[in-house]
């Protein structure tokens, strides 16, 4: 049985912002929204996030079902903090503390200290630092038992000295915290009740202090400013670069790169430089995404090519498409096998039938174009009169000339030919020409303006 406590109560004064510190994002998403995804992945059916400084925006974030939010009005110390929660911990539970601002913190770290409380011990996280300014040193006898921590304002010159720093992520029986967390003292130099002193009350009952340690100092930093917070974004987006190379996926350049959700791909996939990827977005066998493309909840089936500069939400790919460069294609967006969007094309809950093309500076919108169609550069579906939205339609094999307004709602029927620099308003059937356009006048003897003196 496992209880885990989230301590996420800190305004976060050094962020220099309104937001609460914990719902700000790293790899686009809330800090604390990382840590609840560790702690769910634990198993754990009881999650209790202590909060104080914007409580009611923390509250109403990460509302759900097997989250109980415990208020601390006053920030007194991370034993106080803890104090807060103590009437939710289940007798004979395991509890584990953690932080709302340790955002990249691992399940398995996590499930290893676990593993080490007993009865007669307590799990300590610990992580040896090059600089361990800042940080709780832990203190050790002769025979490497750990014996105490010592907070960096109450270390002695010696105490300084230690390099094995306390990350503050412990986990105990809930009867010990329930024994411990009440005795807690604030004679210290800042005046607050630190959860790092039952560690001497378990060395004092007999207790043994195991410890574990990260695999990376990374994965337990804590983010106090913008500074941190930019240092763990890239520690992130490196992580995510090792594993799609692990996968087998060509990134050009891994320091360029960001997933800001989950990115699943097939075989031989190419990334260039500056690609953003958010939510859930799927890459297929094959698959090319040129330099400074941005993919949002997408699914790119194999072999397509996916130009620079270009922008893709909510869509369905098909097999072997072409798009961009320049081009962005809105949600509600499905392509269908061979189909081609080229340069300062958008798109918006269209459905482009199989080799159908829409080459260039186009806007297609509310639209169902069929198979093998052509849309000639500077096409507008005019599909919004202002009130409501309509459709067009556009059958198999029909050519659409360029500088044509298509105002919906209008069907342009199979084998139709719409000539350039048309406004249809009305329906085009099967095999028809549809021209809409003013006749031309030529003025002989038409003089053009000069500059008045």
């Amino acid at each position: 049985m496992l209880d885990i406590v989230i301590l996420a109560a800190g305004k976060g004064t050094r962020m220099k912002s309104a937001l609460p510190k914990v719902l700000h994002p790293v790899a686009g998403k809330p800090m604390l929204g990382h840590v609840l995804d560790c702690a769910r992945a634990l198993g754990s059916s009881q999650m209790n996030v202590v909060i104080g400084h914007g409580s009611e925006l923390v509250a109403t974030r990460f509302e759900a079902a097997d989250v109980c939010f415990v208020q601390q009005d006053e920030q007194l110390g991370t034993g106080h903090a803890v104090q807060q929660a103590l009437p939710n911990l289940r007798p004979g539970a395991v509890a584990l503390i953690l932080y709302g601002d340790v955002p990249l913190i691992q399940s398995s770290t996590l499930a290893r200290l676990i593993d080490s409380v007993t009865d007669e011990t307590l799990g300590l996280l610990t992580v040896e630092l090059s600089d361990p300014t800042g940080y709780g040193r832990i203190v050790r006898d002769e025979q490497g038992r750990v014996t105490s921590i010592v907070e960096q304002k109450d270390a002695s010159k010696e105490q300084l000295e230690i390099t094995e720093g306390n990350t503050g992520v412990i986990a105990a029986r809930a009867d010990d915290l329930m024994r411990w967390l009440p005795a807690l003292s604030n004679d210290n130099a800042q005046g607050e009740y630190y959860l790092t002193d039952i560690i001497a009350m378990a060395q004092g009952e007999g207790k043994f202090i195991v410890t574990e340690h990260p695999a990376s100092e990374n994965e337990v930093l804590g983010v106090n400013n913008r500074q941190q917070q930019a240092q763990l974004e890239r520690f992130y987006q490196q992580r995510q670069a090792e594993r799609l190379m692990d996968e087998g996926v060509t990134l050009l350049d891994p320091a360029r790169f960001d997933c800001r959700g989950e990115l699943a791909v097939g075989h031989d996939v190419t990334i260039d430089v500056n690609c953003v990827f958010e939510g859930q977005v799927t890459l297929g066998n094959n698959v090319t995404v040129g330099s400074n493309c941005c993919l949002i909840n997408t699914t790119v089936a194999d072999g397509t090519v996916i130009k620079p500069n270009t922008m893709l939400e909510d869509a369905v790919v098909g097999e072997a498409c072409d798009i961009g460069p320049y081009a962005r294609v809105r949600p509600g967006t499905v392509l269908a096998a061979g189909a081609k969007l080229g340069n300062f094309v958008e798109t918006k809950k269209a459905v482009i039938g199989k080799g159908s093309k829409v080459n260039h500076l186009s806007y297609i919108g509310d639209t169902e174009i069929g198979d093998a169609v052509n849309v000639g550069a500077g096409t507008i579906t005019c599909n919004y009169d202002g009130v409501n939205k309509s459709k067009t339609r556009i059958g198999d094999g029909a050519f659409i000339g360029s500088n044509t307004s298509l105002v919906a709602p209008v069907d342009i029927g199979a084998g139709a030919t719409v000539g350039a620099g048309s406004t249809i308003s009305s329906n085009v059937g099967e095999h028809e020409l549809g021209v809409a356009r003013g006749k031309q006048r030529n003025i002989q003897g038409w003089k053009r303006p000069t500059k008045k003196q």
